[in-house]
């Protein structure tokens, strides 16, 4: 579905500007399956002209033209502030292929850019596409990455750097900030056509509904509620959970300052900018059910329509009571499959809650311990489990494994087919940032090869893959505290 609203308030035209020399970093067959491109032997498009497309260098690639290039309006809160309008400063929507919209990050400057320069860095895209197709294969909702094509354009941030632009895919770009910013101008024509475009793309079956756009919300916010649920269970903290930030399609969106957890802190920030830590690990579903609030906020004019506006922000406030019950639902399940529980029992949330506890208290690794855990048998003696030794408090833990193997006996649980599915649950392998990191390092020297093996490796994230062994190890102390910040 392309951006079709109309009028000045929504989109602005805007061509790509062009980099010198373009050339390719890093190109993701599976993304490019999506929309159907030919690939060479190489893995890479088999019309070179894909190159210039995606660089922002052209908009023509065989019998395929992007004619209309535009950039779009959104407002929303930033850090809990309301920042008003922003827009894409430096993401062009080139159109729509296949079902998907096709938008570049990094590709200049548009109208929305403000002080900006619209360029994107190689280290922060790098990460954006290692990511977006890590979240992929984990079967988290994303938005996809298609490509990274470089530049020795130059590009001031703390330092000079070089340009790229990220290729990226989804159904929509729609975000909760582009409700906002239409509620903020009153424009309610406006409004009701993004909810119409949305209601008739990606959300059809709210248009046999009584309440459409009441039954909207419901659907933008229990998929946003599952997802935050779903980053919580593999670790992942978004760094910057603005409300321009989330997608109307409960997808990952905007990757900045992301990080994977590696030694579990329940508290923990992984972006340098966020000092008083709004958007830590552990409230990463009170934002969420924030950001929510500001949509429902945005609503109320289109509820008001058949509506008293008491009424409509009554109901609306109904439905966003509905979140944490959603979130809460979704959250069990997962820590359930993670410890490989195949039923569910009132005692699961303490139990779940005392690991936890104890690994944030000895900082264990969040990803080793649950794809080590399915190793243990009902058979295992307490002083036999290896994954004890990671814990400070060794009476506090081997009570909770004697729990544990209790809990797992109370359903006849079986030690093969247990640990079948925790290890199509639980990841060997994530984007660690140290792992990031080398990547990138080698990128600025021109060599992309760690690029192409990450993506390789993280595309299969619960297999063994006995090459890649050392990928799954957590990082030594000098290279656990990488700091990453909004600066990309």
């Amino acid at each position: 579905m392309a951006f079709t609203l109309s009028g000045a308030d929504a989109i602005h035209p805007v061509l790509p500007s062009p980099v010198p020399a373009p050339y390719w970093v890093g190109f993701s067959p599976s993304a490019a399956k999506l929309i159907d491109i030919p690939l060479n032997a190489a893995g890479l498009p088999q019309d070179p002209a894909w190159l210039a497309v995606l660089a922002g260098n052209s908009l023509d690639v065989g019998s395929l033209q992007f004619s209309h290039p535009i950039a779009t309006a959104y407002s929303g809160h930033q850090f809990g502030v309301w920042a008003g309008q922003l827009g894409d400063g430096r993401a062009i929507l080139l159109g729509d292929i296949a079902g998907q919209e096709l938008q570049l990050k990094g590709a200049g400057k548009t109208r929305y850019s403000r002080m900006g320069d619209g360029r994107a860095v190689l280290r922060s895209s790098i990460r954006e596409f290692l990511c977006s197709e890590a979240m992929h294969s984990l079967g988290i909702p994303t938005s996809r990455a298609l490509s990274v094509v470089g530049s020795d354009l130059a590009v001031r941030r703390e330092a000079v750097e070089t340009a790229a632009i990220c290729a990226r895919l989804a159904p929509s770009f729609i975000r909760i900030g582009h409700f906002e910013h239409y509620a903020a101008l009153q424009n309610v024509e406006r409004l009701k056509e993004l909810a119409d475009l949305l209601v008739k793309d990606h959300y059809p079956d709210c248009q046999s509904s009584n309440e459409p756009y009441l039954e909207l919300f419901k659907q933008i916010s229990a998929r946003n509620a599952k997802l935050v649920a779903q980053w919580q269970a593999v670790g992942f903290c978004h760094g910057v959970l603005n409300s321009d930030n989330i997608s109307a399609l409960g997808l990952t969106i905007d990757y900045g300052p992301f990080g994977f957890l590696d030694h579990f802190q329940i508290d923990h920030i992984c972006n340098h900018s966020d000092q008083g830590g709004r958007y830590a690990y552990h409230r990463q579903p009170q934002i969420m059910h924030w950001n929510m609030a500001c949509l429902a906020s945005a609503l109320i004019p289109l509820l008001a329509l058949n509506h008293s506006e008491e009424e409509a922000q009554t109901l609306l406030k109904e439905a966003l009571d509905e979140f944490s019950t959603i979130y809460a639902q979704a959250w069990q399940a997962l820590f359930r499959s993670k410890l490989g529980f195949s039923s569910s029992e009132d005692d699961d949330i303490q139990l779940i809650e005392r690991l936890l506890q104890a690994m944030h208290d000895s900082r264990v690794d969040f990803t080793n311990f649950f794809r080590n855990l399915s190793s243990v048998s009902l058979s295992s003696t307490i002083d036999s489990i290896a994954l004890r030794n990671d814990f400070i408090d060794r009476p506090l833990i081997d009570q909770w494994f004697t729990d544990y193997l209790v809990r797992l006996r109370a359903e006849s649980s079986d030690d093969l087919q247990r640990k079948h599915r925790m290890n199509l649950v639980n990841p060997k392998y994530i984007l660690r940032n140290h792992l990031a990191q080398a990547a990138i390092e080698q990128a600025q020297k021109k060599d992309f090869s760690e690029v192409a093996r990450l993506l390789k490796l993280l595309q299969n994230p619960f297999d063994e893959q006995a090459q890649f062994q050392a990928y799954a190890i957590a990082p030594p102390p000098n290279l656990a505290a990488i700091e990453v910040s909004c600066s990309s």
